[in-house]
């Protein structure tokens, strides 16, 4: 994740849980990187970063994280920390698709209009189409 122009860049990003996200400064002035667990309030992290600095951090546990600059109040991102290669943003008409997913049982988690929604589904060998998350 970047800042540029007073901006979280990007404003939404999926990241593995336990594998090192960088978040850079590449704006000309300092900034903050200020996380929190959104469900548990649990703060992850509140770091300076200076322009061209980088900070590295691990996320341990899947969740919905905020991301803020306090010097900066208007600056805000999310992230989505998973376990599961299986994590996308919906394009414009709401699909999404994921290629080689094994069959079996598995729950689907979505966020529509801020709602989130879940439900368990059967995935079988081919293709498969899951609906209903409007």
């Amino acid at each position: 994740m970047d800042q540029v122009s007073l901006t979280f860049t990007p404003d939404m990003l999926f990241v593995r849980t336990g594998h090192a996200v960088d978040f850079r400064n590449s704006d000309d002035t300092l900034h903050n990187v200020h996380v929190g667990n959104s469900e548990t309030k649990e703060p992850s992290f509140n770091v300076a970063i200076p322009t061209g600095a980088a900070y590295q951090y691990t996320f341990t546990k899947d969740g919905f994280y905020h991301v803020s600059c306090d010097i900066h109040p208007a600056m805000s991102a999310e992230i989505i920390s998973v376990s599961t290669p299986f994590a996308a943003v919906a394009g414009g008409d709401g699909r999404f698709a994921f290629a080689d997913v094994p069959p079996g049982t598995y729950v689907v988690r979505a966020i529509v209009s801020g709602v989130k929604t879940e439900r368990t589904v059967e995935v079988a060998a081919g293709v498969n189409t899951v609906s209903g998350f409007d």
